[in-house]
Parts: C-alpha cells; sequence; structure tokens
C-alpha cells in the first residue's frame, strides 16, 4: 500500500505553467485567514521530511520552496502570525490560528538570507513549480516512522521523480559550499 507522502504528491506532481506570475498564499483559517503574496515563480521546490516544516494532517513530508524575500508581502491578518522558532535559521512564520506556517524568511548571514520558504500548495492559484527532489528523508523517523518503512518510502519517491536525499539537493550543497567558500577566503569572492 502506498505512504502518505503529501497531498500535492499522492496524486501525481502539480503542473507548472509557463506564465505562472506568482500568487496569494491562504492559511486554513475559514474565517480571517491570513493571506501573503508572492510575486513570480517560486524556486527550489522539494519534499521535506524535516520535523521544523509545517505539514498537513497526515502527510509525511511538507512542500516547501523559496521565493525572494522582497516579492513576499502579508497581505491580510498579519496580526495573526507569529514567529515559531526566533533562533532558527528561517524564522518561520505561522497562523496562531490554524498553525499553517506562511512564509519563513531568512535573515541571519547564511547563504539562503534574502529568500523566505514558503508551502506553495497554500497558493490559491494553480501553475507554481512542482517539487523537484526530497530533502532530509530520514529525519521522517524523527517523527514517528519505522525506520523499516525508509526503503519502501524511498522507492516511491523515487517512482514520482523525487529524487530522496537526507540532507539537500547537490545544486543546493555546492551552492551553501561555495557561498562558504567565498566567506572564508578560499575561493575569490
Amino acid at each position: 500500500m502506498p505512504e502518505k507522502l503529501h497531498p500535492k504528491i499522492d496524486n501525481g506532481l502539480p503542473r507548472q505553467k509557463a506564465d505562472f506570475a506568482g500568487g496569494t498564499l491562504v492559511c486554513a483559517c475559514t474565517s480571517n485567514p491570513v493571506k501573503v503574496k508572492v510575486k513570480g515563480q517560486i524556486a527550489h521546490n522539494h519534499a521535506c521530511g524535516c520535523t521544523k516544516c509545517w505539514k498537513p494532517e497526515g502527510a509525511l513530508f511538507s512542500v516547501v520552496a523559496v521565493a525572494g524575500t522582497n516579492d513576499v508581502t502579508v497581505t491580510e491578518n498579519a496580526d495573526k502570525l507569529k514567529i515559531v522558532d526566533p533562533g532558527a535559521l528561517i524564522l518561520r512564520h505561522a497562523c496562531t490560528g490554524c498553525g499553517v506556517h506562511m512564509h519563513g524568511p531568512v535573515e541571519r548571514d547564511h547563504a539562503f538570507k534574502g529568500l523566505s520558504f514558503i508551502h506553495p500548495e497554500r497558493f490559491q492559484e494553480d501553475g507554481w513549480a512542482p517539487p523537484g527532489f526530497t530533502a532530509f528523508v530520514s529525519s521522517i523517523i524523527e517523527s514517528g516512522v519505522d525506520p523499516s518503512r525508509m526503503d519502501g518510502i524511498r522507492s516511491q519517491l523515487k517512482s514520482i521523480g523525487l529524487e530522496p536525499y537526507d540532507c539537500l539537493n547537490p545544486g543546493l550543497m555546492d551552492y551553501i559550499a561555495t557561498w562558504t567558500a567565498k566567506r572564508s577566503g578560499a575561493l575569490p569572492a
């Protein structure tokens, strides 16, 4: 029996539209929902197994992508947002009503500074870039998944076209390592 990975993955990946220009993320509240406007297409969309990301009820993975922080604006009910962990690299702003993480800017000096992490399944609009890989797969064990299920979960992810990694994909890991090398002087800035 297939695992319930995520509602936007289980029945096939969403279809990207070439003209997707962004949209509005909406939390799960039925009244006074938080709304966040995102300009442009998202990047580095992936399924994530970490224990920090918000996941829909019953899902093993979140779906998370990035957008430029300057392209992310809270447009309604900002007063309902609270940072989940002020000490974390990603400052996840969650709705205090429903718990959905609406945006998570990176403000510290880091390779991801200037990016905000979002959950694109919360877009009202279709056409956002689908997930392209899976990160932090082993972390779902920390959420209580029996390790004996992992081979099957990894096989299921691969069958959908989502390569499973226990960190980020090689391109993002290279980006972080390059940023670090430039900061240390190992590579020219």
